[in-house]
């Protein structure tokens, strides 16, 4: 059934990327690295799966982007993502569907 778990995954992105965000602005890579590593290597990311999201992400307002020119050897402009007021909200509302939406699906697995 991986196209089953293929579309649970992409399902919960938006959430997951709010909540990681709304702990400190972070960067695509940091973002797919942190979260592989806290997934277990569950989540497995592409650029080419997280950008659309942080797009989408952005185009609703619930993120912002800005650049930050690393000090050192690297001059490279790295895009960090911010979470906006209108984020915090949406991600809450959010966690509420998605514990509504939890209890209701184990109840009718009978699980």
């Amino acid at each position: 059934m991986p196209e089953l778990d293929n579309q649970l995954k992409k399902g919960t992105l938006s959430i997951i990327i709010l909540k990681l965000i709304s702990e400190k602005d972070m960067y695509g890579y940091e973002i797919i690295q942190l979260l592989d590593e806290i997934s277990e290597g569950y989540y497995k990311l592409k650029e080419g799966t997280l950008y659309p999201v942080l797009y989408r992400l952005e185009d609703n307002g619930f993120i912002k982007s800005y650049s930050v020119v690393p000090k050192g050897e690297r001059k490279i402009p790295r895009k960090y993502y911010k979470i906006t007021k209108n984020g915090i909200e949406a991600y809450r509302k959010q966690i509420d569907i998605w514990k509504y939406f939890y209890g209701i699906t184990n109840k009718v697995l009978g699980i």
